[in-house]
């Protein structure tokens, strides 16, 4: 008999709202930047209800599809340029928001934005993609986005809000949950 005691595993915190979000961390671009769309969304759990204490990221290429490497990293914003790297706090509705670019296409896949989720109850942070709805064709043929059930493919593509902004709403679990994928 193995005398090995098994132990459960344990969240701690949320301690996300003093150690993680920055001032510049919502702009990866300057929202007066030409070119620069907004994005923004809530976090839910199961019963559709606001996670007020999540943290959601974003990591992205820029425009032209180059994927920045090293340099000043995610905390240090010169204030004009493109840090690739994005992280907000959720407010009390679960509301977060970020100031970006579209991305352009990365290695022969469609245009997406790389997005984690750090929130109660969670050992890790859960990962995800953002998809643009006007990209029909490269979403098709994206390598991705194909392996995903169709019926659930939506729950990967951004909705428009206005010219130059997108809306994309997580949910945790429950009906309608996000995709969540294992990297």
């Amino acid at each position: 008999m193995d005398d090995t005691l098994v132990t459960p595993s344990q969240t701690v915190g949320p301690f996300f709202g003093y150690a993680l979000p920055y001032e510049e961390g919502p702009q990866v671009v300057p929202p007066w930047r030409p070119g620069a769309i907004t994005l923004r969304g809530r976090v839910v759990d199961g019963a559709g209800e606001p996670v007020p204490d999540a943290i959601v990221e974003i990591w992205q290429a820029d425009s032209d599809g180059t994927v920045s490497r090293g340099g000043g990293g995610g905390l240090r914003r010169t204030g004009y340029g493109f840090s690739g790297f994005g992280r907000c706090a959720t407010d009390r509705a679960g509301g977060y928001g970020f100031s970006t670019v579209k991305p352009g296409p990365v290695r022969g896949a469609a245009p997406y934005i790389a997005v984690l989720v750090f929130a109660r109850g969670l050992l890790k942070p859960v990962a995800t993609r953002l998809y643009f709805p006007e990209e029909e064709e490269a979403n098709s043929a994206d390598p991705v986005l194909s392996a995903v059930d169709p019926e659930r493919r939506g729950t990967l593509v951004a909705q428009p809000e206005d010219e130059a902004g997108y809306r994309f709403d997580v949910r945790l679990q429950g009906d309608g949950e996000t995709v969540f994928f294992a990297f």
